[in-house]
């Protein structure tokens, strides 16, 4: 069979069962509940689920979207989280197939390979992460710590091991005529002084990144605070976005913010204009700002050249 079929294939069943395993953390960790243990059980009359009744989609299509002993029905958002789990891992791994050099094996083909790996584990841990807060804070106003400082940690372990492997000259930055220039590969390199190695860049670079989104977001907090005199942001969101510029860096979390006030906005306008809200309701931020960071995660660098492109 065609690797690039059999792959995201594979990849995407895998993600249906990482998928299945963060319905279980959606629905216990807002609660403090342990995600080990009881065994799965059934929201609404708490049976213990059979193991042949937990299989991902299969499942739920075969019990009709019921449970098989009180016979309610079984939330849409189940099926949901693991198809979105499913296809967010399949996309990534297309785009790591995408993206394979071809020609002959050098040594950077293989850092190629390896800086395609660890980027394609990050994207998906990324989206599993943006998936269940996104939920999590649509249904109970939390993004739980266990997410979002826990991705933050492991996306700079991700950072760290791609750091290993750079290239002799790859990413550092040279001070040169009296001002600095980013070497790239396959660039011509200007002699001059190295002002960072590439390893300090990217490290470096990424704990900017975090720090920088977080002091913004913190900002925001603080100004709202002093002109509303209440709460208009939960740190919550403050570290969502850390995470988001851990994983991919500072401006697709600024685009993400961007994106996701965008569709907050639109949301709470909908909301006004049917009566169903009012000035001092309660929006789900973080949801949003979670939707905003997938669609960086997937189009950001392509969407960010466009506007930057709008400005030359």
């Amino acid at each position: 069979m065609n690797p690039f079929v059999l792959y995201p294939a594979i990849s995407f069943l895998l993600g249906l069962l990482f998928g299945s395993f963060l319905n279980v953390c959606i629905s216990r960790l807002p609660q403090r509940e342990s995600i080990a243990h009881p065994r799965s059980r059934c929201p609404q009359c708490r049976a213990t689920i059979r193991w042949y009744d937990n299989i991902p989609l299969l499942s739920f299509l075969l019990l009709r979207g019921r449970c098989r002993d009180c016979s309610r029905a079984i939330p849409w958002r189940y099926p949901l989280v693991e198809l979105a789990t499913g296809l967010w891992f399949a996309t990534v791994l297309c785009r790591c197939l995408n993206s394979l050099p071809t020609g002959l094996h050098t040594q950077r083909t293989t850092e190629i390979y390896v800086t395609l790996i660890l980027i394609g584990i990050g994207l998906a841990i990324l989206g599993f992460l943006l998936i269940g807060l996104m939920v999590m804070d649509w249904q109970t106003l939390l993004l739980p710590d266990a997410f979002t400082l826990s991705g933050i940690a492991i996306a700079l372990l991700l950072v760290f091991i791609r750091a290993a492997f750079l290239g002799p000259t790859e990413d550092q930055v040279i001070l040169s005529n009296n001002h600095i220039e980013l070497t790239s590969p396959g660039s011509v390199i200007d002699t001059g002084n190295v002002f960072l190695t590439g390893p300090e860049h990217l490290i470096l670079g990424r704990l900017a990144a975090i720090c920088g989104a977080a002091f913004i977001l913190l900002l925001i907090r603080w100004l709202y605070k002093a002109l509303r005199h209440r709460e208009g942001m939960g740190l919550g969101d403050v570290k969502l976005l850390a995470m988001i510029a851990a994983f991919l860096g500072f401006w697709p979390a600024i685009l993400s913010l961007f994106l996701g006030v965008l569709i907050a906005t639109v949301y709470a306008i909908f909301l006004l204009v049917r009566g169903r809200a009012g000035g001092a309701s309660k929006l789900a931020f973080g949801s949003f700002l979670a939707i905003g960071g997938l669609i960086a995660a997937q189009f950001g660098n392509r969407l960010i050249e466009m506007y930057t492109a709008l400005l030359r």
